[in-house]
């Protein structure tokens, strides 16, 4: 059905914009979930084959709100290889372990920062221990955390151009997101994680997200080449795709010179740059950038209803 007799047909049972948009995306993810299920369901069974389904964006620092809409997702849209998004801010950290201890499978969006990541992973576990103390399964209980890198090097670049640091340029958000990687080792990793493990837990993979270079003195493909490695997740733009195609190098590089990015981001920290201030700064523009392309969403949704 057209998207627009499907918000015609909607709107004689339903006026508000944002419930009508959520049932035509229910929808969407419900086919887009069925047609990966045979990638869900081959090799390592629950590996791969998910969509995802984002909670309001205007939720991004509501607890309570995010996790009861998180439910009602999860419900309506029924599949078991559908992923509801959750923004990794610090409001709703809580919202992600109370999601994963009921069995809600979790991609915690908008992470720019060390120190929130390793909150992120945490409350995972946490979540995991609360539903396995409950005496319920978590075998089938799958999480990703969305690291997003190129606005970092955006914001970092020019600061580093103004402390006369140029050689470190482009270099701020690979260096954050191969010590996030030496992080997840550690903490899925250990006696804590070995527990969760032998009850047949996985591991909440990194997602490289924002990972089209969108800056031309840079390869276009830096933000793939340089991650490729094991247990991780790349959403890619197709544009980029197309770029590796033609002239990318693959190799294993996420787990080459994990100390080579420690230096790197010592040397940021010591020319007064914070990372976890640039961190808190990008998330805040993030939820602006969710917030504005979905009120415009909502408000081209009541002029089709006017219509």
């Amino acid at each position: 059905m057209h998207p627009y007799t499907s918000i015609f047909e909607i709107t004689k049972s339903e006026s508000d914009p944002e419930n009508i948009f959520y049932q035509l995306a229910i929808k969407d993810i419900q086919d887009a979930a069925d047609l990966f299920l045979p990638l869900y369901n081959e090799e390592v069974d629950g590996a791969d084959g998910y969509v995802s389904l984002e909670v309001s964006p205007l939720f991004a620092l509501d607890e309570e709100n995010t996790i009861a809409q998180a439910r009602q997702l999860w419900q309506a849209v029924d599949r078991k290889n559908v992923m509801i998004k959750i923004p990794g801010t610090l409001p709703c950290l809580p919202a992600i372990k109370t999601a994963i201890s009921e069995g809600i499978n979790i991609n915690v969006t908008l992470i720019f920062g060390l120190e929130r990541y390793e909150a992120i992973a945490n409350a995972y576990i946490e979540g995991l221990e609360l539903r396995l103390a409950a005496g319920e399964k978590i075998g089938r209980i799958a999480s990703v955390a969305s690291f997003f890198l190129s606005r970092i090097d955006l914001m970092v670049d020019p600061l580093l151009e103004e402390k006369g640091l140029v050689e470190f340029e482009g270099k701020a958000a690979i260096a954050s997101a191969k010590t996030a990687f030496t992080l997840y080792r550690r903490i899925f990793s250990g006696e804590r994680w070995d527990r969760l493990a032998a009850a047949g837990a996985k591991p909440q993979r990194l997602l490289w997200a924002s990972t089209g270079n969108k800056n031309p003195a840079t390869k276009d493909t830096l933000y793939v080449e340089e991650l490729i490695g094991p247990d991780t997740v790349n959403t890619v733009p197709l544009a980029t795709i197309e770029a590796f195609r033609d002239h990318g190098l693959p190799d294993n590089r996420l787990e080459q010179k994990p100390e080579q990015a420690l230096t790197i981001l010592e040397a940021i920290a010591q020319s007064g740059i914070d990372m976890e201030e640039v961190a808190l700064q990008l998330e805040k523009e993030g939820i602006k950038k969710f917030e504005i392309p979905y009120k415009k969403l909502l408000a081209s949704i009541t002029e089709k209803i006017k219509r």
